[in-house]
C-alpha cells in the first residue's frame, strides 16, 4: 500500500472492490445500494466515520440481515496473515467488517465472536469487541481466557490487547480500572508466550495496570520474577522501562530479581 492517511484508502475505489468481492459471496448483495450509501459525503469524514460509514452500508445491503452479511464477508475474507505485522497495511479492508459486527452482532453472540476470530487472524477485533465485554460480560471473559490459549497468536494477543483498560483510540473499560482482578488469568496465561508481537500487549497492559492499580501490578510483576522464562524477562523490563528511567525503587529491584 502506498504511503498516505489511513483514511483515504476508505474510497470509492475500496467501496467498488468490497462490492465485487462480497458480490461474488452472495448475488442478494446490493452493489447498488451499497455503492450510494458508502459514497454519500464520504469525503468529508474522518478516518472512523467512514470506517463507520462502509460498515453501515454493508449492512443495509444485505437489507439488515446479521446472519447473512457475516455469512457473505466471511466467504470473501482471503487467507490468514501468517505475519506479525500488516494488519493496517494489507487488511485494513477488513476494518468495516469488524465495525458492522461491534454494532449489529450484539444479539447473535456465537456468530459474532466466529466473526471477530477470523477477523483477528487478518486484522483485529481488539476495539470490536469491547461492547461484548459490557453487554456479555461473563461469556466474553471465558471467551478471551480460551482465546489465551489458543495456536493463533493473533487470538492471543486480542485475548489481552481487547481487554486493556485503557487501550488507545478505545473507550475506556472502566469495571477493570476499578477492579482488575478478572482479567488476570488471562495475563498470567501469556506471560510465558513465545509471540513478541503477544508478549508487547501483554507488557502494554501491565502498564496500563500501573497506571490505576500500581500495588495490584507491582504485587503481580513480582510473582512472576521466579523462574523467569525469557519471554517474562522481557515483558518485565518492557512494562517497567517507563519507571526504571525514573528510578523507582520497586522497577530497579525486579531487574535485580530477574538477573537484568
Amino acid at each position: 500500500m502506498a504511503f498516505k492517511k489511513l483514511k483515504y484508502w476508505f474510497d470509492k475505489q475500496l467501496a467498488i472492490d468490497l462490492a465485487n468481492r462480497i458480490s461474488t459471496a452472495d448475488t442478494e448483495f446490493q452493489q447498488e445500494l451499497f455503492m450510494e450509501s458508502t459514497l454519500s459525503g464520504l469525503e468529508k469524514l474522518e478516518l472512523k466515520a467512514r470506517i463507520e460509514q462502509f460498515a453501515d452500508a454493508l449492512y443495509l445491503a444485505f437489507n439488515e440481515n446479521y446472519q447473512q452479511a457475516v455469512k457473505a464477508q466471511l466467504a470473501c475474507i482471503g487467507p490468514e496473515n501468517l505475519e506479525q505485522t500488516g494488519m493496517f497495511v494489507n487488511f485494513y479492508w477488513l476494518m468495516p467488517f469488524a465495525k458492522m459486527v461491534e454494532k449489529y452482532g450484539l444479539q447473535q453472540y456465537e456468530l459474532s465472536f466466529l466473526a471477530m476470530e477470523e477477523i483477528t487472524k487478518r486484522n483485529t477485533a481488539e476495539y470490536t469487541i469491547r461492547p461484548y465485554i459490557h453487554q456479555h460480560y461473563e461469556r466474553t471473559l471465558e471467551q478471551m481466557y480460551s482465546w489465551s490459549k489458543h495456536e493463533n497468536f493473533h487470538l492471543r494477543r486480542l485475548a489481552c490487547e481487547g481487554l486493556r483498560p485503557r487501550l488507545p483510540w478505545a473507550k475506556k473499560l472502566d469495571r477493570f480500572i476499578e477492579d482488575p482482578s478478572p482479567v488476570i488469568p488471562v495475563l498470567q496465561s501469556l506471560k510465558d508466550d513465545s509471540s513478541k508481537y503477544v508478549q508487547n500487549s501483554v507488557a502494554n497492559h501491565i502498564n496500563d495496570l500501573l497506571k490505576d492499580n500500581e500495588a495490584m501490578a507491582i504485587e503481580l510483576l513480582q510473582s512472576w520474577t521466579h523462574d523467569a522464562s525469557p519471554s517474562r524477562k522481557w515483558i518485565i523490563k518492557h512494562a517497567t522501562r517507563k519507571y526504571r528511567k525514573l528510578n523507582s525503587p520497586w522497577a530497579l529491584a525486579l531487574m535485580g530479581d530477574i538477573g537484568a
